[in-house]
């Protein structure tokens, strides 16, 4: 392992109050992404995954809603950003790695076995076709996946009353952050709010959005593979 990257992933776990064991688990992860032959993520580079994966990730524990955590649903996990790094950092929370791309589970399995990690499991399905995360998670994440309506339409159904959904985003879309208030509205999740983060120094424009389930989900909803970003639901709708 570089040194620079374990300096800072032992930075990242004092920051954030890991277990001793997490910057290794961390580190085996970065390994592991970047000896991967399949394409699971277009950054391979520890020396740049530390930041832009792992500490990316990690920057939604500053949200109680995230350390209090006890069953997480992370959508399009990927190469595991943020689940697998959830997971680690939160060994108390059972989280669900879903992801519909074969590949990416395959991944995500071996990383799990070889990391040892208890609490994480991988699952291939689409959001919207999931059945058995139907209203029993606390917590649902998505990064780098889909507008925010979609990704709202995406959790509803999988939270029970109370639960939360955390999105990362990029720099502000007012269009789509209107969007997502309606999306939020017809579903019965609070109005999303906006947190600006700094996972690390040179992060711009980098936010969480999140928005909480307070009355039950439409029974139209979820509505069938596809059709949350085919017909997204629209402020103007």
């Amino acid at each position: 392992m570089n040194p620079d990257v374990a300096h800072r992933l032992a930075e990242l776990a004092d920051r954030y109050g890991l277990r001793a064991t997490a910057a290794d688990r961390l580190a085996m992860l970065l390994d592991l992404v970047a000896a991967e032959p399949s394409a699971i993520t277009t950054i391979r580079s520890p020396a740049q995954g530390v930041d832009l994966h792992v500490a990316d990730s990690l920057v939604a524990l500053e949200l109680p809603e995230v350390r209090g955590a006890r069953r997480i649903a992370d959508l399009g996990s990927g190469g595991g950003f943020p689940g697998l790094v959830l997971a680690v950092a939160l060994p108390d929370a059972r989280v669900a790695l879903v992801e519909s791309i074969g590949r990416k589970v395959s991944f995500t399995r071996r990383a799990i076995e070889r990391l040892e990690i208890e609490n994480a499991e991988a699952i291939q399905a689409r959001a919207e076709a999931w059945p058995e995360g139907l209203g029993v998670h606390d917590l649902v994440t998505a990064r780098a996946l889909a507008p925010l309506p979609v990704l709202v339409e995406y959790a509803a159904p999988l939270l029970a009353l109370g639960g939360s959904l955390v999105a990362w985003k990029g720099a502000r879309d007012r269009a789509e952050e209107a969007d997502g208030r309606a999306a939020a509205a017809a579903l019965g999740m609070k109005e999303l709010q906006v947190r600006p983060v700094a996972p690390f120094r040179a992060a711009r424009d980098r936010h969480l959005y999140l928005s909480s389930k307070v009355s039950p989900t439409p029974s139209i909803y979820p509505r069938r593979p596809g059709i949350a970003r085919k017909r997204p639901i629209r402020a103007s709708s």
